[in-house]
């Protein structure tokens, strides 16, 4: 079986020389299943002295986060899942203190420092705000991985910069770092690191084989030494990192069959074959149906079934789409019965793809494209609220139903965030789309953004409305960023249809090779195809002299006459 996250945790927390323990800590190691997708998750907060109430802010950011973390979507990448959740938890904590007596005294409200560390695949990610710290200790030595968020006025006198529900928004460091079998974290407040240097911590975890008993020891050692604080500890040591070798993964994924290929009125776990919809090098598309329901089976080529890369991004489309609930997206059908063959299932779209209707539609009306423009931006819109890139987007992959309706297909090159932190042998290619609809920046081995999915939706707008490519086939040819430089837009009005030229300025910045000078958002474009931006129309704004002759030289008469006056009283 291919190898887990596997860790030893040890952690102690006392009051000290308080009257209460205002420090909250916590670790959470979920299911095997989700232990792949979310990781462990370790959490420290430290109320500050000045608070009567900032225990329940240090318990409320430990256990909000250590719970809510693990209800985030497993198509996020951690940094994005963890942000999340501990925006809304300042935002509470903010609003607790301002609902509350002391207002306007921060340093009196529901506030703490707060240090996470969540550990997916070989990476170790970090969060943090506040003045505790996290080491890591590796090869024998003790190495700090976070600053202090701590603002010193003298020489004894400091307050704290950063911390849970301080201000509205949450300023938080992030970092992350690969990890190796061996590696020991360890999670202290300043009651503990600010009595020991890095040699005694050293020497108190080696010495101790239980880290349990380490970090009893630690905070007993820091208690001896004159901590007037509260003081707590964290251990965790990495045991097992999930390696998988390739000969694992593909007997995992190799489990069920590939299913021969299928003819009409072919009875086939459980469903009757209609016909054949699509065939290429890479998949068979069939229609078929279960009872009375007619469905989409999706089965892999024959000649592709001992390539594991390929397998593994076939499964995981339907994971993929089990994901995304978007009237604009191809929805998955629910496995009633068990599979005996490797294969997808998926509604029937009644109707043609976007390629098709293109063909039977050569003169599209303005409105008619931007209708399709705006349901294709929905569905894109449902990928990249859960951090995934379609990479594929062209008109093949586009279906209009007999409605109207619009619907993304196809999500063989769909990139998760979540999943691409998780490690695999399996090469993963960052070029997977159709050349003439691929965004510049991935003939440059850059990964892409949304706005590499804007790209290819602001391409095939322009195709519906000329007929033709913004830069015909050049984009595929620039694989360096001079070439791309050297890219020529062709201007959607020097075709012999009548496109608006406020259009034309739309889609040739919707389409610039640098991503960067795309609009920030897929929103953005949809709305400008529909409202001319104030910078163009001041751009292509007559001169007063053209728009009101009147007003011009009246203006140029009050001009003279206040001239006159000014030199008259000179």
């Amino acid at each position: 079986m291919p190898s887990q996250l596997r860790v030893s945790t040890g952690q102690h927390s006392d009051k000290g020389r308080k009257p209460s323990n205002q420090d909250f800590h916590g670790l959470h190691i979920p299911p095997e299943l989700q232990l792949g997708a979310k990781g462990i998750a370790i959490a420290l907060a430290d109320g500050i002295s000045s608070s009567e109430v900032s225990h329940i802010a240090s318990e409320t950011a430990v256990s909000s986060f250590l719970a809510d973390y693990f209800c985030t979507s497993d198509a996020w990448s951690v940094k994005q899942s963890a942000e999340r959740v501990l925006s809304a938890t300042n935002s509470w904590l903010h609003a607790q203190t301002r609902q509350g007596q002391y207002r306007y005294e921060q340093d009196r409200g529901y506030v703490c420092t707060f240090s996470a560390l969540v550990l997916k695949s070989t990476t170790a990610h970090l969060f943090h705000c506040g003045d505790a710290r996290i080491y890591r200790l590796h090869g024998g030595a003790l190495e700090q991985l976070t600053n202090d968020h701590r603002l010193w006025v003298g020489q004894d006198v400091s307050y704290l910069s950063r911390a849970l529900g301080i201000n509205p928004q949450l300023e938080l460091d992030y970092h992350a770092v690969p990890v190796e079998v061996g590696d020991l974290f360890l999670l202290a407040t300043d009651g503990v690191h600010e009595h020991l240097d890095p040699r005694q911590m050293v020497e108190l975890i080696n010495s101790h084989a239980d880290l349990d008993a380490a970090a009893r020891a630690i905070v007993a050692l820091a208690y001896a030494r004159g901590s007037t604080d509260n003081l707590t500890a964290q251990l965790v040591r990495i045991d097992e990192l999930p390696v998988q070798d390739a000969g694992e993964l593909y007997q995992t994924l190799s489990e069920l069959p590939c299913p021969p290929l299928l003819d009409a009125r072919m009875e086939f776990d459980g469903f009757t074959i209609v016909r054949e919809l699509h065939a290429s090098s890479r998949s068979h598309v069939y229609l078929a149906r279960d009872g009375d329901t007619p469905v989409v089976l999706k089965t892999p080529s024959i000649d592709m079934q001992h390539d594991a890369a390929y397998l593994e991004r076939f499964l995981t489309e339907e994971w993929i789409a089990r994901r995304i609930d978007s009237a604009h997206v191809l929805k998955p059908c629910t496995q009633t019965r068990k599979r005996h063959y490797l294969y997808s299932v998926s509604e029937f779209v009644e109707g043609q793809t976007l390629r098709q209707w293109m063909i039977d539609h050569p003169r599209p009306d303005l409105e008619t494209v931007r209708g399709i423009v705006e349901q294709i931006a929905k569905g894109l819109r449902a990928f990249h609220r859960l951090e995934m890139l379609h990479q594929d987007l062209r008109p093949d992959n586009v279906m209009i139903d007999s409605s109207g309706t619009v619907k993304i297909i196809d999500f063989g090159s769909t990139r998760v965030a979540g999943l691409m932190e998780i490690t695999t042998p399996l090469a993963r290619d960052h070029l997977l789309g159709t050349a003439q609809y691929t965004a510049p920046e991935y003939f440059l081995g850059e990964s892409g953004t949304p706005r590499s999915d804007q790209f290819s939706l602001a391409v095939i707008t322009y195709q519906m409305l000329t007929g033709e490519l913004p830069y015909g086939a050049q984009v595929a040819k620039s694989r360096s960023q001079a070439a791309q430089n050297r890219l020529v837009y062709h201007s959607a009005r020097h075709t012999e249809r009548e496109v608006p030229a406020w259009i034309d300025d739309v889609l040739r910045k919707a389409t610039h090779p640098n991503p960067y000078k795309r609009y920030e958002d897929i929103s953005e474009f949809v709305h400008e195809l529909r409202h001319p931006s104030a910078a163009f129309l001041n751009k292509t704004r007559a001169p007063l002299l053209e728009r009101n002759p009147l007003l011009f030289w009246k203006s140029v008469s009050l001009l003279l006459a206040v001239a006159v006056v000014v030199l008259l009283c000179r």
